[in-house]
């Protein structure tokens, strides 16, 4: 049985960490790299880097960043943010990322989700879907949470598996920062129509919704921001109870 993941998403505005509720009011959480160089140590089995700032310096910002964490950490990390074009994740993969994420672009042109799989391989290319439960169901929204669109989570999800997508990251945005657990029922369901590792993001606030993702919600991994960034949930604590409940995790 494939082990479980738990990643620390680290959202990246101006250089430094930040971290907000329902994708809103963000605080400083520090700064990346040294994030990141902890989270490696003390047991992460990946990272996430989320730029969340567009501004015309993102890219060589962005571009940078990678770089700085490719020389501190030796695990895993992906890197998403304003990605649209095959140039954009060749400067990212070079400069160290293993894995890139893609969201808005890959709505507004799906096209670009097969060429970035042909181009680079599936196993680098993994969709963000933000999506909100409104009316019963799952909407998918864009930059960075703000614009509804009209696709449904989960056809959109089979569409991008289609295409050549790695795995998909999955943002429960009713979810995002309130603590009170994943969007396990919408994970499920994920987790039976698809063949590609979903990634179970949004509600992280004690160590049984970690339990509970895993075991109801079906995730293949678990990515989490706040709670790790400040220190309400250990990672080695974490896994030890992962472990005991018998879920699969690399200690």
């Amino acid at each position: 049985m494939l082990t479980k993941r738990i990643i620390p998403c680290l959202d990246i505005k101006n250089g430094r960490t930040v971290k907000g509720v329902n994708f809103v009011d963000l605080r400083d959480a520090g700064d990346p790299v040294e994030l990141a160089s902890k989270y490696a140590e003390t047991g992460a089995d990946e990272l996430v880097f989320l730029d969340i700032s567009a501004t015309e310096e993102r890219r060589k910002t962005l571009a940078n960043l990678v770089l700085r964490v490719a020389e501190k950490v030796n695990i895993p990390f992906t890197v998403g943010g304003g990605i649209s074009s095959i140039e954009d994740v060749d400067i990212l993969l070079k400069n160290g990322a293993d894995k890139v994420s893609v969201n808005s672009s890959a709505v507004k042109n799906p096209d670009l989700i097969n060429e970035l799989s042909q181009k680079f391989g599936a196993q680098c290319i993994t969709v963000a879907i933000d999506a909100k439960q409104i009316n019963g169901q799952w909407i998918v929204h864009l930059v960075g949470g703000k614009v509804p669109t009209e696709l449904d989570l989960f056809e959109w999800a089979k569409e991008v598996e289609q295409r050549g997508a790695g795995e998909i990251l999955f943002t429960s945005m009713n979810n995002d920062g309130t603590k009170d657990g994943f969007a396990n029922i919408a994970l499920k369901k994920l987790s039976e129509d698809l063949n590609i590792p979903i990634i179970a993001s949004g509600g992280a606030g004690n160590i049984q919704h970690f339990v509970d993702t895993f075991k109801e919600g079906k995730a293949d991994a678990a990515l989490a921001a706040s709670v790790f960034h400040f220190k309400e949930i250990e990672i080695p604590e974490l896994k030890k109870e992962l472990k005991k409940q018998g879920i699969p995790v690399r200690i």
